[in-house]
């Protein structure tokens, strides 16, 4: 079996016995490689993937270890070619950077941090958080957290907030009890949102959940409430979410994804009132890659079910 690895990670399957190659993923796939059974992929050019989809005919697996897969199902692969994702490989990295940003905005420390900028002692955020009128705002403790996209990463995070005292509630397509944790429907959510004091959205990106949060949810909101997206950019309308923080009807929000990245110098979320943003730094550092990629080639050798299969 030939697995092809690209060059913007480093594994190790040696003990695959399979022969093992780097590749650019920032350029097309050299002709003597197009052969190869296996494609992992990690951080690839869009059109290093389309690529690959169009003249690759061998393979047996596209392996992303990325948690979404989106880049991958946008390339244009067969439907007969088995993608794998990287769900869970994120997991750590992307509940910690969630829980930073909603601490971030939470505490809003973009305000103090201005403040630091003009060596200016914040009186105004001194007695606002120590007035019991609005002390409330920052602090997660007693807060109502709800978070959209109950998964793995959820199961991360959700303790971490309990830990400082919030009451979480998931939302997902089906509702229930996961990880200890009571979770709505997504039929539900209009109603958890008008009681909600912090959302943080780990919404994959589909056709399903594009510009799922628009201005109709963000409406249902109280202008107390922050919004952190941990996510996909795509999930979110980024106008809505500027008019929303222009008119004070919504407190703060942080963004680590957005639909266009690297965004661009000309993007009005640059100047949006009471927006952190980081560049999509919550994953990028996938934990315990080679022992899926290792878990998936044993699954294709043995004619087993890979480890999460992406459906298509």
């Amino acid at each position: 079996m030939k697995i092809l690895i690209p060059n913007t990670i480093k594994l190790d399957l040696s003990e695959s016995g399979e022969t093992v190659l780097t590749y650019n993923a920032a350029t097309p796939i050299p002709e003597r490689h197009l052969d190869a059974e296996v494609l992992v992929v990690w951080q690839n050019s869009a059109d290093n993937l389309s690529d690959a989809a169009r003249r690759m005919k061998r393979l047996k697996l596209v392996q992303t270890l990325a948690a979404g897969p989106d880049a991958v199902l946008a390339a244009g692969f067969n439907d007969l070619v088995p993608i794998s994702s990287g769900r869970s490989l994120h997991d750590g990295p992307v509940a910690e950077h969630a829980l930073a940003l909603v601490l971030a905005t939470v505490r809003r420390l973009d305000v103090l941090a201005s403040a630091q900028a003009e060596r200016s002692w914040d009186w105004r955020y001194t007695r606002e958080q120590a007035d019991p009128s609005s002390m409330g705002l920052y602090t997660l403790d007693g807060a109502a957290v709800t978070v959209w996209g109950f998964g793995s990463i959820a199961a991360r995070l959700a303790p971490m907030l309990a830990a400082l005292g919030a009451a979480v509630t998931g939302v997902a397509t089906v509702a229930g009890e996961r990880f200890g944790f009571p979770v709505a429907s997504t039929d539900e959510i209009q109603e958890v949102l008008r009681r909600t004091d912090v959302l943080i959205s780990l919404l994959p990106a589909s056709p399903e959940t594009r510009d799922a949060l628009g201005d109709e949810l963000l409406s249902c909101l109280p202008s107390t409430a922050v919004f952190v997206n941990v996510g996909r950019g795509a999930t979110v309308d980024e106008n809505a979410l500027i008019s929303a923080l222009r008119a004070g009807r919504l407190r703060a929000a942080a963004i680590d994804v957005m639909k266009e990245e690297p965004l661009p110098a000309a993007s009005p979320l640059w100047t949006a009132p009471n927006l952190i943003i980081t560049p999509h730094v919550a994953g990028n550092r996938p934990k315990e890659s080679s022992s899926l990629v290792l878990t998936n080639i044993s699954a294709l050798r043995e004619n087993k079910s890979l480890r999460n299969p992406v459906a298509r």
